[in-house]
């Protein structure tokens, strides 16, 4: 009789392991500087993106994602902890996220994945090229990565636990995707889930640096601006946009890649593919280039979401205001994790399953401290602003800067701050963004009352250096700059 129920005991433990659905794999691919405006199926005619579009014919298209803080390492930091930046302290680039942060890698393999890692890193600031220890990788166990580097075409990496620099045989961005191919390949074999992040460098300038294959394609056709690029700055946007879109096509040939391998191997339906970016390019947009202002062309991003098991294979567009800190606890929401007690950010998986009415009005977008390519020099300052559903209203430290009707105005060129007829609009939202503040804790302080609270070391134009000396003081010993020596 007794071993009869212990038969039974161990056959209901089979089935009831059998019973259980397999948990969700997770494939991130994050690129750089990627800006959600100039993608095939948001309306760009010039750039060719065929396997983005029709993954967004497949996938739930977040239309209205923003980066909160749009400059590399604080995106970065928010992404993987789900924390604002004055909570994770990495509002500027090259300085150190610490490493007892919960982050989303040490959830997922607490839960029994395993974790992986690929590309460019930058939440280390011990140099752009210094070796990251195991216990500086925020629970990734798979590491192929650098702190950063644009040098596409000499890229190098760490692997493993070795300190011995390799470096990629091709234009990185394709050997990356084909480390990812092999990963998957093993990974179907595999009974465990996994959750990888893809994290690739371009299309962020220099913008000539893509295969000759991708630049040729773009050599002779006709850019068409946008309406917001002034004319003394169209002959270089015209130039460096060939590039920009080359890398793009170059990534999207990558994603394309990567995704029928998914489907090749059997992964597909199972697997959270998300394709998205840490902020965008002004390329020219408002006489600027490059990111961290609080316009369209530098906070919204693109981020497509594709998981046919929860949502089947017909493409959706959905308009929640999905924001950097959100990141985390959706994908843990979606795989059926716990969101840590120390995620600030907002779990949308069930508004994206339709289980919950979606009640976020704004989101925040800020700049703590203005530093690199957006000095005080060429204009930088501290802001911080909201994003709705139709406006953009930002205060500096002297009060409010900037107010867009996104809707009737969506190049940003009238700015309605302190016009009569839209008063009401701006007092709505100036009181939203004090009680978002409150709420994060904020008090909107010059920039360098928060970098001397972090104790961050900054140069004379108030950046984190990272080629002598890093964030602390201490010296780099691999004094590269992670660019190549003749880029522009």
């Amino acid at each position: 009789m007794k071993k009869q129920l212990l038969l039974f005991l161990s056959l209901l433990g089979y089935f009831s392991l059998q019973a259980q659905p397999k948990k969700p794999n997770v494939l991130y691919i994050l690129v750089d500087q990627w800006r959600a405006q100039s993608i095939g199926y948001a309306g760009d005619q010039v750039v060719k993106t065929p396997h983005l579009d029709r993954l967004e014919k497949e996938s739930l298209n977040l239309r209205k994602t923003v980066s909160g803080m749009p400059v590399c390492s604080p995106h970065r930091a928010s992404l993987i902890t789900g924390q604002y930046p004055l909570t994770h302290g990495v509002f500027m680039n090259d300085v150190l996220l610490d490493s007892n942060r919960t982050s989303i890698a040490k959830v997922y393999k607490q839960a029994g994945y395993q974790t992986a890692y690929i590309g460019k890193w930058h939440m280390d600031g011990h140099g752009r090229s210094s070796y990251i220890p195991v216990t500086r990788r925020q629970g990734f166990d798979y590491w192929k990565a650098l702190e950063c580097t644009h040098d596409y075409n000499h890229s190098e990496y760490y692997s493993g636990d070795s300190p011995v620099k390799k470096t990629w045989e091709t234009y990185d961005a394709i050997a990356q995707s084909e480390d990812v191919v092999s990963y998957l390949k093993a990974q179907s074999h595999s009974s465990q889930p996994f959750m990888l992040f893809i994290s690739i460098g371009s299309p962020h300038d220099p913008y000539q640096a893509a295969p000759e294959k991708y630049r040729k394609m773009y050599e002779h056709v006709a850019i068409k601006l946008r309406d917001n690029v002034p004319l003394e700055n169209r002959d270089k946007a015209i130039k460096d946009a060939r590039g920009y879109y080359a890398h793009m096509t170059a990534i999207d040939d990558c994603v394309g890649q990567m995704w029928q391998t998914l489907k090749d191997q059997g992964l597909d339906d199972n697997t959270i593919l998300v394709f998205s970016s840490d902020h965008g390019d002004l390329l020219g947009s408002h006489g600027a280039w490059n990111k961290q202002q609080p316009y369209e062309e530098s906070i919204r991003v693109p981020f497509l979401l594709h998981y046919p098991k929860a949502f089947g294979k017909k493409g959706k567009k959905v308009d929640v205001l999905l924001n950097t800190p959100d990141i985390m606890p959706t994908l843990l929401g979606l795989s059926h994790l716990k969101v840590p007690k120390t995620v600030e950010g907002r779990d949308f998986s069930s508004v994206l399953k339709g289980k919950k009415k979606d009640d976020v009005a704004y989101t925040l977008i800020s700049c703590v401290q203005p530093f690199g390519q957006w000095p005080r020099a060429k204009g930088g300052r501290e802001y911080r602003g909201l994003v709705s559903d139709r406006y953009t209203y930002v205060k500096d430290l002297q009060g409010p800067w900037l107010l867009f009707d996104n809707r009737n105005d969506p190049f940003q060129m009238t700015n309605l701050v302190n016009q009569a007829s839209f008063k009401w609009i701006q007092n709505q939202m100036d009181k939203a963004l004090h009680m978002e503040l409150k709420k994060r804790k904020d008090e909107f302080k010059p920039g360098l009352y928060y970098v001397k609270q972090w104790n961050y070391l900054i140069d004379e134009t108030e950046t984190v250096p990272y080629q002598k000396v890093n964030y602390q003081g201490i010296p780099i010993k691999d004094l590269s700059t992670g660019y190549p020596q003749n880029s522009q």
